[in-house]
């Protein structure tokens, strides 16, 4: 970290998002205290676990201030030491650990790169990849680590260039099969295979570390004994596979496929053979008035409200919070952060006085293209300057324009650059901007997946602001930039409050 802000800044975010840090130790009396200290720097929230410890561990851990000690007389193994740090911290309210060894090999420096992934793919077991390029160890060590890849694969599916590492971040409310942990150091092979086998996202990220000179490394690994330890238990882990791990696989697979199916049969009947045809025959006969396109957009809005907030969308639980002083029948533009095909239909549920900005595919869309444009929903390939008029018009008539600042649904779901033209149409219309604020959408149904994913989708709606406050952020540019990194403090704040319990 560069400086006591950045440091000040991880220490907030690790509490935001309910990390704490986990270090198990077994007679390490000549290392503990620097690598506590030097976690100390990065971390508020430790937990040391003295496995039965007959060195000086336990009157050095009580000298150190600030920390959780977990001890018992006993030495009893690092997965009974895991299992009691989680659960302790469990107890303290935190929904993730980070682990590290307490033999001085993982850097505490390199919290930030769990912390950012843990961000990223939030509910995942993140697994530190040692780079071990020009690190001395013995031939045993490489093999054990080959052997234990090898037979990870083959348990669940899934490649890992290092499972032997001790520096992970587990989602330790998602943990299965703690009660069943062997007492060893294997137990961490077993926490990825349950944790894989009950559908965890695991993902590795590089991580320095640090061997010592032979003659100074401390290692209770029994060659023989432990090795044949290990052998027995993958034999076993193989077994569970073929009976409970790959079927469970492949029932949450086809769960996946199915949800999607039915989502979108449910949608395509929905809006083949109901909606678009009611619409079709309720413009068509008679004349085209202002009260039936007002009537079209109550059509759309009770659909919207009852996919959402009755049918549901299968496998994602959907939540709102309205500001105490928003008013939706006053006109507003309507920002919001875009992620995916679902977020028109989170908006609609608000209010009938709705109109979008679309972009072409929307507008041309087979599917429901035709209720799109006799909803009046405006094309931006026509440009905002030209939009005016009509825009002009329909807010008159009460509606609120719905634009989405960042222009294209964003991969990863991050707050991208906004654009200016949801601040010049405020201006040019006289109106105050409402932002909304969605999670989740596009981690149920991601831009680059064809398939749902289970999950939660949340959309808060703020109070508007106001054309003075947007006129003392400066000009169309300043105010979109304002405007993002309000979204990206709001959406961060979303994400770590959600995420504890991904």
């Amino acid at each position: 970290m560069k400086n006591r802000d950045d440091i000040a800044k991880l220490k907030e975010m690790l509490k935001a998002r309910a990390i704490c840090v986990v270090i198990p130790t077994y007679n390490n009396e000549g290392t503990i205290a620097q690598v506590v200290r030097d976690t100390q720097k990065f971390c508020d929230d430790i937990f040391v676990v003295n496995d039965g410890s007959t060195d000086a561990t336990s009157h050095i851990l009580r000298q150190i201030e600030n920390i959780n000690i977990v001890e018992y007389e006993q030495n009893k193994g690092k997965g009974y030491a895991l299992k009691r740090g989680f659960r302790k911290a469990l107890e303290c309210g935190f929904a993730y650990a980070i682990t590290l060894d307490a033999d001085g090999q993982h850097y505490p420096s390199d919290i930030p790169l769990f912390v950012d992934a843990n961000k990223e793919f939030p509910g995942a077991l993140i697994v530190g990849e040692r780079n071990l390029k020009d690190v001395q160890r013995t031939k045993g060590s490489g093999f054990a680590n080959k052997f234990s890849n090898f037979w990870f694969c083959v348990q669940t599916g899934k490649n890992l260039a290092d499972t032997q590492t001790g520096y992970r971040l587990y989602p330790i409310k998602k943990l299965v099969g703690l009660s069943m942990l062997t007492s060893r150091y294997e137990a961490e092979l077993e926490l990825m295979v349950f944790a894989s086998w009950h559908g965890v996202e695991i993902k590795s990220i590089p991580i320095n570390v640090y061997y010592p000179p032979k003659e100074e490394r401390v290692t209770h690994f029994r060659p023989g004994k432990d090795f044949a330890r290990i052998s027995l238990l993958n034999v076993v882990l193989c077994l569970l596979a073929l009976v409970y791990g790959l079927p469970l696989r492949l029932l949450r697979w086809g769960m996946r496929v199915f949800r999607t199916l039915f989502s979108l049969l449910f949608f395509c009947f929905f809006m083949l053979f109901v909606i678009t045809p009611m619409a079709w025959l309720y413009i068509k006969i008679g004349k085209t008035t202002t009260k039936k396109r007002d009537n079209l957009h109550k059509l759309i809005y009770h659909a919207s409200r009852f996919v959402m907030l009755h049918a549901g969308i299968p496998g994602a639980k959907f939540s709102c919070k309205i500001a105490d002083g928003v008013d939706f029948d006053k006109p507003h533009v309507i920002i919001c952060n875009h992620q995916s095909h679902l977020d028109l239909v989170c908006q609609l549920i608000f209010t009938p006085k709705m109109i979008f900005l679309t972009n072409d595919w929307v507008w041309k869309n087979p599917f429901y293209g035709f209720l799109i444009r006799e909803a009046e929903f405006y094309p931006v390939n026509k440009g905002i300057e030209a939009a005016l008029p009509k825009l002009a018009e329909l807010v008159k008539r009460g509606y609120s324009i719905a634009v989405y600042p960042e222009g294209t649904r964003s991969k990863t779901c991050k707050i991208g650059r906004f654009h200016q033209g949801a601040f010049f149409l405020a201006e040019n219309l006289g109106l105050d901007i409402l932002p909304m604020c969605l999670y989740g959408a596009g981690k149920v149904l991601p831009k680059t997946s064809l398939l749902l994913k289970k999950g939660q989708i949340y959309i808060e709606v703020d109070n508007p602001i106001t054309r003075a406050e947007l006129s003392n952020m400066g000009s169309y540019m300043e105010q979109a930039s304002t405007m993002r990194e309000w979204y990206r403090s709001r959406y961060e704040d979303i994400c770590n409050k959600i995420e504890q319990d991904a």
